[in-house]
């Protein structure tokens, strides 16, 4: 029996190192009822290059969840009355067999979806893929990633010619003298990251772009840096701003961009509309720091080192693609991706959220980051398999179509729901949850009671991050071991055991391993020669401890630090794309509407199902809080700590208000980690980048009024055996 681990963390892409040992009872302790929420582990920050032994208060807090008295340890199955009620597993699996079956008879095989997760380990990530294609025979596969790197994704792809967020060790970043933090507060969100931006900090050069006086923002204080806060969904002119500044101040890298870059000119005849002024009448950032960054930024390429950083902040909007581009368009003008002490990179959110959408489970790629129309890809991932190439389905829907799909007579029927909290996390909740009580049946894993578990027709007990072997790729592209620690409850399956079972039920070609070694040994196999290589990775050396990054063909050493050579097209070159803001991207709000920007608390994760079963940090931030200036607040007669409604055409929460100048006027900001009356998402809109296919998650237009009534919203404590967080 497993008596503890060498691992890492649940939670972010960070993917923090951590050590799991059996916690010892505390000096005449009383056994407690079996029942009784326990934390049979004990967690110690354990040294490696991203956290050097630090760990956030969700890392501390994380083993006790492993024990927990809301654990689902059996199927259940809804009844008539909406009750969920244990079944046995072979129940299970005959009826979503039947219930598979029964759709693609009636409505065809792409009546049969899977929404899947970033958490899920690569193992779980690339057989999903495989699953979906060939057990379930359906183009209808996206994820939860989605909603989070497809912009950066996206923006890399086109630029560089592959998409890995850090293409550098995170290390990388002690000895910058200038970092551009742009849309990203990570010392909220990845607090041990905050230690890699010291250097620049200590040099006066951090800068932070983002609407609010951010946890992040507030360290370019007392010298550190600059604060730069334009008005929102004006990311992409100020970044525009900033690279007018670069090229008629003389401060491109001219040599780099004649050596290594294509499509200056129409970059630079693009950038012509956007000098200073003009730039600080769009965004509210005055043009004196407009220039001051640009010139900062360049000289720290020149003496220092500068990096420029982004994140959902500047991603998650309609132009998110382009936003992203314009932000890799400056770093290439001064000559950044690549060179020996600066460089560009996106920071992934999720805890495989780099390795989750690296090997099958978004719409339009296979295995290795290769694409799913790509004959070529085709063929290699076919023969991996062992099947005729005509087998694999074309491309699917990305994840805001699929869900909008859901229950239509066309669209799709029977869903998957693997490591994802759709009914918290998806844009638009209340269309979401009305499209998953119209499917025909629902099937969702989970190890908690999720709000979409809530929801569905079938609930499957699956296992947490401690009970369970496996790989994740964290936010550098490194890969690294998860170690299953101690053995989980009776009843509770891998989904690699499930998959295996399902795919011999549906007469599935090809094999279905339950075994996570065998499995990355096939996955290794089918990423060979992709963009994603892993072939020369094995369990073995990342037992090891041996440093692991992609690309790492077989024979080499990997690659650490991508882009010294050359870019990943065909010329080896980078590609600048001319950019320009959108008409609703500019749009303002001339009423008494105001712009919701939401995000993440440093207590909460995602749909914040995991984090509101920890005590310590439900009691640190129980509920829903909206941040207001007060001069907005008090315009609309609103007192700290009053109820206030924020409402639109799409629903309305119900909050506390927070009177904060870290907002601006014009904005509120709202967490998404709640459900139910206080679940941010029921405002925000399913518009998505026509690029990426990212939704429109940081400029809502709402309105805030007074609560009619003190109505307290239920308790989230009241209900610590209902909420799940996705399987992350």
């Amino acid at each position: 029996m497993p008596n503890g681990a060498d691992t890492h963390c649940p939670y972010c892409a960070l993917q923090c190192a951590m050590t799991l040992t059996p916690a010892a009872p505390a000096a005449g302790a009383v056994p407690a009822p079996v029942a009784a929420p326990a934390a049979p582990l004990e967690v110690s920050g354990r040294d490696f290059p991203t956290n050097r032994g630090g760990l956030c208060r969700k890392g501390w807090t994380s083993a006790s969840l492993l024990r927990h008295n809301g654990r689902i340890t059996e199927p259940l199955l809804k009844g008539s009355d909406g009750v969920h009620q244990p079944i046995s597993w072979d129940q299970a699996l005959m009826l979503i067999t039947a219930a598979v079956k029964d759709a693609q008879q009636q409505y065809g095989n792409d009546a049969v979806g899977v929404f899947g997760g970033g958490g899920l380990t690569n193992e779980k990530a690339y057989m999903l893929g495989k699953f979906a294609r060939l057990a379930l025979r359906t183009s209808r596969i996206d994820y939860n990633g989605r909603f989070c790197m497809s912009s950066a994704a996206a923006a890399g792809n086109r630029a560089f010619g592959v998409d890995r967020g850090l293409p550098f060790p995170v290390t990388d970043l002690d000895s910058a003298s200038v970092i551009l933090m742009l849309g990203s507060n990570v010392a909220e969100t990845m607090p041990p990251f905050v230690q890699h931006l010291q250097g620049a900090r200590d040099s006066g050069g951090l800068i932070v772009v983002d609407p609010r006086r951010s946890a992040t923002a507030a360290f370019t204080s007392d010298g550190g840096g600059l604060h730069l806060q334009p008005t929102p969904g004006t990311d992409l002119a100020l970044l525009l701003g900033i690279s007018h500044v670069v090229v008629h101040e003389g401060l491109v890298d001219t040599d780099y961009v004649s050596e290594r870059t294509t499509g200056y000119a129409s970059v630079v005849r693009s950038l012509n509309a956007f000098w200073p002024e003009r730039v600080q009448s769009i965004t509210g950032v005055p043009a004196t720091l407009i220039r001051e960054t640009a010139r900062r930024l360049a000289h720290g390429a020149r003496d220092g080192g500068s990096y420029i950083l982004s994140g959902r902040g500047v991603e998650q909007h309609v132009d998110g693609t382009d936003t992203a581009t314009a932000a890799i368009n400056l770093s290439l003008l001064l000559g950044l991706p690549g060179s020996a002490r600066s460089g560009y990179g996106t920071l992934t959110g999720q805890g495989n959220g780099q390795g989750g959408r690296e090997h099958g489970q978004k719409a339009d790629q296979l295995p290795g980051y290769r694409k799913i129309t790509d004959p070529a890809a085709r063929a290699h991932v076919a023969s991996v398999w062992g099947i005729d190439e005509s087998l694999i389905p074309g491309p699917g829907l990305p994840a805001v179509e699929l869900l909008k799909s859901l229950g239509k007579p066309d669209g799709v029927r029977c869903l998957f729901v693997h490591g994802a909290n759709v009914v918290v996390s998806a844009p638009d909740t209340n269309a979401v949850t009305a499209g998953l009580r119209a499917l025909d049946f629902l099937v969702v894993c989970d190890f908690f009671m999720s709000e979409t578990a809530q929801e569905a027709d079938l609930v499957l007990p699956v296992t947490q991050w401690a009970e369970e072997e496996g790989t994740l790729t964290n936010l550098e592209g490194r890969v690294i071991r998860r170690r299953r620690a101690l053995t989980p409850p009776p009843g509770v399956r891998n989904e690699l055991w499930l998959m295996a079972r399902l795919a011999g039920l549906l007469e599935a070609p090809s094999t279905f391993s339950e075994d996570p070694e065998t499995v990355f040994e096939e996955l290794r196999l089918a990423s060979a020669g992709g963009m994603a290589d892993y072939s020369g990775i094995d369990y073995a050396m990342l037992d090891r401890g041996e440093a692991a990054y992609w690309p790492y063909p077989v024979g080499s050493t990997g690659t650490p630090r991508l882009f010294s050579d050359g870019f990943a097209h065909a010329d080896g070159r980078a590609v600048l794309v001319p950019v320009t803001p959108s008409k609703r991207a500019a749009r303002s709000f001339a009423d008494d509407s105001l712009a919701l920007a939401t995000g993440r608390l440093l207590e909460h994760y995602q749909s914040g199902a995991q984090t509101r079963r920890v005590a310590e940090l439900l009691a640190a931030q129980p509920q829903v809080r909206l941040l207001i200036h007060p001069a907005t607040a008090a315009s609309r007669g609103i007192a700290d700590g009053d109820y206030a409604t924020v409402t639109n055409e799409r629903g309305e929460v119900l909050c506390r208000a927070e009177l904060s100048n870290a907002v601006r006027p014009d904005t509120v900001f709202l967490p998404f980690h709640f459900p139910g009356q206080e679940n941010a998402n029921r405002l925000t809109e399913a518009a998505t980048d026509p690029i990426s296919g990212m939704p429109e998650f940081k400029t809502s237009r709402v309105w805030v009024r007074p609560a009619a009534s003190s109505v307290v919203p239920v308790a989230v404590s009241t209900e610590l055996s209902l909420h799940s967080e996705e399987a992350s």
